[in-house]
This record gives structure tokens, sequence and C-alpha cells, in this order.
């Protein structure tokens, strides 16, 4: 096969697979106002999510506070600015940096538990005996998914920050000796609303992104354990993808809005 034929192929596929995920898309907008509400579904999916990632996102958001202090220090000494450091660090973690790693990170843990978890259904028929049982099984499984860990996302976003903050003002009290009051009134003096809302907006699309892929991915996995595998490697990287190409149109739209 010629290149350009393969070329043609891959672009074919990739364009087919929009349209799917589209058409999952308006099918889950459309489910997720109809009743029944699946209220415990939802509450127990939201625990799971939470109680999972928790963890991972407070280590990782510990560990990003204190490298981003030590790493940008040293600079702000040579210019005679360390006092601007949490500021400039409240402000980053707040705004940018905080709710990509942390969706990044929710986006590997719970992106691909999603795509697995259906994926595996769909292999052991399991969803196919729901919808001959007269359960429906998008509203079951993948409408409180997603609202699931639109909901959650934006709190780990909160809890991450926090504790990235609190990393930051660990080193700042270790090598400048400044106390956690003077710490924390100069970064919450330095927040405006253009850095918290923009960022919590984006929050809830990150967690919706992830959610609509992991359940897109494991919905629709094809037979067999090498399908499962695929539909869980799959959702990681395309939300990852995803997140950043979001990311990238909150920023823009945040830029018109509140003049960064």
């Amino acid at each position: 096969m010629f290149w350009y034929k393969k070329i043609e192929v891959k672009l074919k596929a990739f364009f087919m697979e929009i349209g799917e995920l589209s058409y999952f898309v308006g099918r889950f907008f459309k489910e997720v106002f109809k009743s029944p509400f699946e209220s415990k579904e939802f509450l127990r999916q939201c625990y799971n999510m939470g109680n999972r990632s928790l963890l991972l996102v407070c280590v990782t958001g510990f560990i990003i506070g204190l490298v981003l202090t030590l790493q940008t220090r040293p600079t702000l000494m040579e210019f005679g600015a360390e006092s601007w450091m949490p500021s400039m660090v409240g402000i980053s973690i707040v705004r940018e940096i905080g709710p990509m790693i942390t969706a990044l990170v929710c986006a590997g843990r719970i992106g691909s538990g999603l795509g697995a978890e259906l994926g595996s259904m769909r292999v052991t028929e399991q969803i196919d005996a729901m919808e001959v049982s007269g359960t429906n099984p998008f509203k079951y499984l993948v409408v409180t998914r997603v609202l699931a860990v639109t909901i959650m996302l934006p709190l780990l976003v909160i809890v991450g920050d926090a504790v990235g903050l609190y990393g930051s003002y660990l080193v700042e009290n270790l090598k400048g000796n400044v106390s956690f009051q003077l710490y924390f009134n100069q970064v919450f003096n330095s927040l405006e609303y253009g850095d918290i809302i923009p960022a919590t907006v984006k929050s809830f699309f990150f967690g919706l992104a992830i959610g609509i892929v992991g359940c897109f991915k494991g919905y629709y996995c094809e037979k067999g354990t090498v399908g499962v595998g695929l539909a869980a490697n799959s959702a990681v990287v395309f939300t990852s993808m995803l997140l950043f190409f979001i990311d990238f149109i909150a920023v823009f739209v945040t830029d018109i809005f509140f003049d960064l």
C-alpha cells in the first residue's frame, strides 16, 4: 500500500472516531436529564474516584510546590525579588499548574480505570446482559461516571493547589524563615477573580473530558483482553491531548475576558 493510501485510511479512521465520539457526547447530554437518576451509583463513583486519586494528587501537588520554589528562588534572589516568591508561586499553581497537573494525574488514574472497567464489562458481555434485562447501561454506567469525575476533579484541584502551596511554604520557611501567616497572606492578596474563576471553570471541562473519553473507549471496546488494554491506553493518550487543547482554549478565552 502506498504511503498516501495509509494516510488516507488513518485520516478516515480518525474522523470516524471523532464522529462516534460526538454522537457519544450528544447521547450523554440527552440521557443526563432523563429519569431515573442513579444517585446511589453516582455517589459511589464520587467516593471511589476521590478516594483513589486523593493521595496521588496530594503527593504530586506537594512535590510540584517544592520543586517550583527550589528552582525559582535562586533566580529571584539574583534580582533581589525573593519577596515576590509567594505571589508568583500562588498565581502559577492556582491559575495553571495545579489544574493541569491534577487533570493529567486523574487522566492516568481515573481515565484509564474507566476504559479498563467498561472495556472488561463489554468483553464479558455484562453490558449486553444489562440491555437484555431492560436496564439502561448508558445511564447507569456512563452518565454516573462522567458526572462523578466532572464534579470531583475541581475538588481534587483545590486540594492539590492547597498541598502544593504548603510545599512551597515549607521551602520558603526553611530557606528564608518566612512565617505561615505572612506567606499565605501574600498568596491570597495576589490572587484575583481572574485567576480563580477560569481555573475552576476549566477544571469542570477537564473532568468532563476525562469521563467522556474514558467511558467512550471502554464502552466501545473491541472484544478480547487486548481490546481492554488498548481501551485503557488510548483513553489516557487521547484525554491528555484533549486536556492540552482545552487548556489552550481556556487561556485564550481568559485572555480576552480578564485581560491577563
